[in-house]
């Protein structure tokens, strides 16, 4: 146990609220319950309107707020929606279907087959491709028939059709060919092994002699050789039979494979076989295994130790058998040395003169963050695009390569001082020969047209954000989300590639996702507000919106939830304005002499974006923050540098320093909140989790005047413990940036911890280790620091599942904010 500063003084009313009773309800009524916790946690009561809001109640199973669509989809034929609901106890997803004007109804398990969200459309848009359950099927969409063309249990990858009508897929490392009289061709067989090297001419003495004395080993040989041949021979005169392997050794594996429109060319993306991402050193101890025993589980590598390989590129001409080692010679500043003045700062601190070189520099396919496509992009008509970044994170290209030498070219080069974004980088091609993309050049990501070899164009300019692209069947529109009006407000447009005319198509008051119908008349839209969680509605392009679902609870949505206000904070710090959420306390009286307590909430992940007029993904915490505003307080919640939405210099201001300019920004959200909302300065709290948890360390280390108590949970202490992936984005890696590393760690700053701290950890937590608080724990008791307290969970990863847990966290945040801020 760690050391406790004193004991928690707490009001009648603060335990009510811990115990999980209403306001109005006898302390001494409120009993411990002997019974065991179990994973199936009975609902709590509802919210009654004009009640207060209990502690139990917001943290229980959140199945009471309603069960809700997620991953809506239209279905083919544009008459119906598909969507998933998942009970938070159940361990499967549920699909529904529902019209456009009817009931929901579960889809059948005989019917999932059919009911494919992801697909490839033949060029006459007549047929679609699907992978269900590991096996190929086609859709006739104008009859709706569906036909299984695998049944193996070997899982298909991937599939396309191909430019004369016919379908490809793939199995593991192989390509094959579905003819249209039913035949199927193998196209390409990779093997990840050495060639075989064939009869071979006898080599050593003894094999030499033995050739030469004894006829019988000679004829063996000449047979061997013969029969070799003439499978040579056969091979090429025969083309009933399988073209052969491809060996392309036993160093590496298989990333990716892509396969040209008129199965010609495949490209291959390799990788070191011997990289797994994976921790050599470590383990991840499970102290609850299912045997009674403790279980290690292997964890990811630190970016400490972690060594990405890069990939390379192989270009392979199926029909003349030819292959190409791709050079990454074409890429613009393939072999710079974009970290010198990084390295050179590095090395003078150690009192050292370090002296820039040109080398070649490790590259990847652009990683998959959430975008649906592939970083390899085929035309119709054979030409090839790739999308590549820099292990180092400073440069994004989009080259060309040409299908019959091999050679790749630049054809755009985002190039990034910080990093480049792995969020909003969707590009592929137009039916005009042109390629459209996303890029962050100007500040924002913004959307541009390009003609291979020539000058891009802007189809959109601003100071907003575009994602989320579809390019229409016709080719004649692009459609995009944007948040134009309101950095936290998001909508859908579309801008006509003829013309450039931008049109807007939904008129939100809030954020939202959509999906193009099949006849592209209407928007399929999963939006919400701040005090409206996600549903499902029907937006007609130049027409009305429909809500088509209606899985908010009457419980939710019937009681007073303050709708949290939307602010810019000024900043005194070079960052313009911040924006943030801001509840108010019950009864707020802007002139009574009264002053009140405070409380900031930091939000995770550093590059999200959470003070927007949508529903919170912190949903627990909109429930908490209005039960603190019932309470007495004002709270804040904060979009502070790092943040997603806001472009890439908001984004990158945390460059080789997390953690700073953060805490600026929380120190202008108390000035705010002082002159705007009577709150006490020497009555501010903080909490957050993940990267909020770190955020608070750093708050509370760096500036320990600027708040009175803080809890960090599930919290980042040492970034060199964190992913490569995340972190080398921002601090580059620790053996080239130490400086980077000790600036932003607060475990390198835990000597300024003067106010109480309460840290939170699972055990089992995969993504920011236990370990992380271990170690922060130990470094404060030898700094001699009383103030801090820890509670453990041993069950729960990095987002808690189980409500016991979410409650019995939530109760001592709030019996610390009681204690230090009242």
């Amino acid at each position: 146990m760690s050391p406790v500063i004193r004991p928690f003084a707490v009001s009648a009313l603060a335990l009510a609220i811990l115990a999980g009773c209403s306001a109005n309800t006898p302390v001494a009524q409120t009993q411990p319950s002997a019974a065991p916790v179990t994973t199936q946690v009975t609902l709590a009561a509802p919210v009654v309107a004009g009640e207060k809001l209990t502690m139990k109640q917001i943290m229980a199973n959140p199945d009471w707020m309603g069960v809700f669509a997620t991953n809506p989809y239209w279905s083919d034929d544009g008459k119906s929606v598909y969507f998933q609901r998942q009970p938070s106890g159940d361990a499967l997803k549920t699909l529904y279907v529902q019209p456009l004007n009817g009931e929901a109804s579960e889809v059948a398990l005989d019917k999932l087959s059919d009911a494919s969200a992801e697909g490839v459309l033949d060029q006459s848009g007549q047929r679609k491709a699907f992978i269900y359950q590991g096996n190929l099927f086609v859709k006739y969409l104008a009859s709706g028939e569906t036909r299984q063309m695998t049944r193996t249990n070997t899982a298909v990858d991937g599939v396309r059709f191909l430019s004369n009508g016919d379908l490809a897929f793939w199995q593991g490392n192989s390509v094959f060919r579905l003819h249209a009289d039913g035949m199927v061709e193998q196209l390409a067989d990779i093997r990840m092994t050495k060639a075989p090297q064939g009869v071979q001419a006898p080599s050593s003495y003894l094999a030499k002699q033995n050739a030469r004395l004894i006829q019988f080993v000679a004829a063996q040989h000449d047979k061997a050789k013969a029969r070799e041949s003439f499978k040579t021979e056969l091979g090429k005169a025969d083309s009933t039979i399988s073209a052969e392997p491809w060996y392309l050794g036993d160093a590496e594996v298989v990333n990716e494979l892509s396969l040209s429109a008129d199965g010609r060319y495949l490209l291959l993306s390799l990788q070191d076989k011997n990289y797994q991402g994976r921790s050599e050193h470590d383990i991840m101890p499970n102290y609850l295994g299912k045997d009674g025993y403790v279980d290690p589980v292997p964890v990811r590598a630190r970016v400490a130790e972690d060594n990405p390989p890069g990939e390379r590129l192989v270009l392979i001409d199926l029909k003349d058998r030819q292959q190409h080692d791709i050079s990454i010679e074409g890429l613009s500043g393939f072999d710079e040395d974009v970290l010198a003045k990084v390295k050179a700062e590095n090395a003078k601190a150690r009192g050292e003169t370090y002296k820039s070189e040109k080398s070649p520099r490790k590259v990847q396919l652009m990683q998959d963050w959430g975008w649906s496509q592939s970083a390899i992009q085929w035309s119709e008509d054979g030409k090839l695009l790739v999308m590549l970044e820099a292990v180092d994170n400073k440069d994004r290209w989009i080259a060309a390569v040409d299908p019959e030498s091999g050679k790749m070219t630049t054809e755009h080069r985002l190039h990034d001082e910080a990093w480049v974004n792995y969020d909003y980088n969707q590009f592929g091609w137009l039916k005009d020969g042109r390629f459209y993309f996303l890029s962050e050049e100007t500040g924002f990501s913004q959307l541009y047209i390009k003609t291979p070899g020539k000058a891009a164009k802007a189809l959109t300019q601003g100071k907003f954000v575009v994602s989320d692209l579809t390019v229409s069947s016709d080719g004649k529109y692009i459609y995009y989300k944007a948040n134009k009006d309101h950095p936290g407000m998001y909508n859908v447009y579309r801008v006509s590639l003829a013309d450039g005319k931008d049109e807007q198509l939904t008129q939100w008051q809030g954020v939202l996702d959509y999906r193009l119908s099949p006849d592209e008349s209407k928007l399929l839209l999963l939006a919400s507000t701040r005090t409206q969680p996600d549903e499902v509605y029907v937006q007609h392009i130049g027409g009305k919106l429909e809500r088509l679902t209606h899985y908010t609870s009457s419980a939710f949505a019937s009681y007073p939830w303050q709708t949290p206000e939307v602010v810019a904070v000024p900043s005194n710090h070079g960052a313009g304005v911040v924006y943030a959420r801001v509840y108010l306390p019950e009864g707020f009286d802007a002139s009574k002499a009264d002053k009140y307590p405070a409380v900031i909430f930091n939000h995770g992940a550093g590059y999200l974006q959470n003070a927007h007029f949508g529903f919170s993904n912190y949903f627990r915490e909109f429930m908490f923050h209005n039960l603190l505003a019932q309470q007495g307080y004002v709270v804040m919640d904060m979009d502070f540098r790092g943040s997603k939405g806001y472009g890439r210099d908001w984004r990158t201001a945390i460059y080789r320093q997390m953690g700073h300019p953060e805490v600026e920004d929380l120190k202008d959200g108390v000035a705010w909140m002082v002159k705007n909302a009577k709150v006490d300065d020497k009555r501010v709290g903080t909490y957050g989790g993940s990267y909020g948890g770190f955020l608070t360390f750093m708050a509370l280390f760096r500036e320990p005047e600027l708040f009175q108590a803080g809890a960090a949970l599930r919290p980042v202490t040492d970034w060199a413990h964190y992913n490569a992936p995340y972190t080398s984005n921002i601090l580059n890696t620790p053996d080239v940036d130490p400086i980077a590393f000790e600036r932003s760690s607060p475990i390198e700053h835990a000597q300024g911890l003067n106010k109480p701290l309460l840290i939170m950890s699972g055990v089992l937590d995969d993504n920011v280790f236990f370990q992380d608080s271990v170690r922060l724990v130990q470094r404060l008791i030898e700094l001699e620091k009383p103030m801090f307290e820890t509670a453990i969970y041993p069950v729960e990863p990095h987002g808690f599942r189980e409500p016991s847990s979410w409650l019995d966290e939530y109760r001592r945040i709030y019996k610390l904010f009681e204690a230090e801020l009242k």
